[in-house]
């Protein structure tokens, strides 16, 4: 029982030392936002998307056609 109660203590001394370091970090406002530009997909999403649509619309077409 001896080797418990040593592991218990160590570790709840390791865990209040680093809260109590992380809290001494003083808080830096950010500077910069992250703030990506996603342009590039957008237009590529919208290809994909018609590329989709016409696609599907020959599928329907041929579908009927060749009944």
């Amino acid at each position: 029982m001896g080797k418990k109660s040593k592991r218990q203590k160590s570790r709840l001394a390791a865990s209040t030392t680093t809260v109590s370091e992380v809290q001494s970090l003083p808080s830096r406002p950010s500077e910069r936002e992250f703030n990506p530009d996603y342009t590039y997909v957008i237009k590529d999403l919208k290809r994909i998307g018609i590329l989709a649509g016409t696609f599907f619309a020959i599928l329907i077409a041929l579908a009927f056609i060749l009944q």
